[in-house]
């Protein structure tokens, strides 16, 4: 057993070595080539033999070859399989912890039962969120948690106070995105609002509406009733 597991070891030992110089050979050229990957997040192996994946500022990937002589921007696809795996990638790495969200700062709207869970991060001035929350009126039994995600223009955050403030949230948020009834004046403690644009920040939400589902995964940009319910589902 011993003669058996010497080799077995020694093999993997070397593997392990090897994979370390090779990351170090990548992180130098990279870093002496090109400023901006002077530090890099990670540097593994791509599912394409001879790529390797190297990844910046949290969710940015490129591809390199062992000695970083090239680089590529792009989506690797698995033609096979049909799946791009850079897509796959970067949505796993921008995933957001679900119940680690501070629903706190957010309002509920429950259609139906409400067992199947969404959080929203919109803009009252959005074009882009009110078409989404018309589609949104075809989802049923489902629970939204909607972020006030003021990033476009001062008046986004004086309307999103009124929203706020409102004795009915929900309503008077419904009212204008679906309805264009403009929210009334109202003041009280909305300190959850400049929380939910520092949050927005950390995860690097950039635009609105962005969706995240229960699973953790999200969604930027505007989509289809059809789309919500497949990932509702």
């Amino acid at each position: 057993m011993k003669r058996l597991l010497s080799p077995l070891i020694a093999g993997a030992l070397l593997l392990a070595s090897t994979a370390w110089s090779q990351e170090a050979t990548i992180r130098k050229n990279l870093g002496e080539r090109i400023p901006q990957l002077q530090q890099l997040d990670e540097v593994i192996k791509s599912p394409m033999p001879g790529l390797y994946e190297i990844r910046v500022n949290g969710t940015e990937i490129y591809y390199t070859d062992a000695d970083a002589n090239f680089l590529v921007q792009g989506n690797l696809i698995d033609t096979r399989q049909k799946r791009n795996l850079t897509e796959e990638r970067i949505e796993k790495l921008s995933a957001i912890a679900f119940d680690a969200l501070p629903f706190k700062d957010a309002f509920t709207m429950v259609r139906g039962n409400g067992k199947r869970k969404l959080a929203v991060f919109e803009d009252p001035n959005c074009g882009y969120c009110k078409r989404f929350e018309k589609d949104l009126q075809k989802i049923n039994n489902v629970t939204v948690y909607l972020f006030l995600y003021p990033i476009l223009s001062p008046d986004s955050t004086e309307k999103s106070k009124n929203i706020w403030c409102a004795k009915d949230k929900a309503k008077t948020w419904q009212d204008w995105m679906v309805r264009d009834v403009t929210p009334a004046a109202a003041s009280c403690d909305s300190a959850a609002i400049a929380r939910n644009v520092e949050l927005g920040r950390k995860f690097k939400i950039t635009g609105t509406p962005t969706l995240v589902f229960a699973d953790g995964s999200r969604v930027p940009g505007a989509i289809g009733a059809d789309q919500v319910e497949k990932r509702l589902n």
